[in-house]
């Protein structure tokens, strides 16, 4: 996990929020272990990331990017993007209460930084 993090934090992203979850009913490649679902935030963060993450078929990912060193075969994707805000969003509502969400400017502010 902290493999496909430290990209994104070297890329000048946040992370304000992740959680990990077992789905104990779902589709066989989901029951296969556990999820890590995080939000990132940063400038461009969109497309930024789909293009960290590049291609989901391994054969068509770059080099140097997370599906790129990870992902070996269809079916076993390490990784998921959204291609827009809007749909971030709503995916987002999903996965997290408003308040696990990391405000970093405001925390920044009450912080002095």
């Amino acid at each position: 996990m902290g493999e496909i993090i430290k990209p994104f934090q070297h890329k000048g992203f946040y992370l304000i929020a992740t959680n990990h979850l077992f789905f104990a009913n779902l589709v066989k490649e989901v029951q296969s272990g556990s999820v890590v679902v995080m939000d990132w935030e940063g400038l461009n963060g969109v497309n930024t990331g789909r293009v960290m993450l590049s291609d989901s078929y391994p054969v068509d990912s770059k080099p140097g990017t997370i599906h790129g060193f990870f992902c070996t075969q269809v079916g076993g994707n390490i990784s998921h993007s959204k291609d827009f805000m809007e749909s971030a969003k709503k995916e987002i509502g999903l996965w997290f209460q408003p308040e696990e969400l990391v405000d970093y400017l405001e925390l920044c502010s009450e912080l002095d930084l």
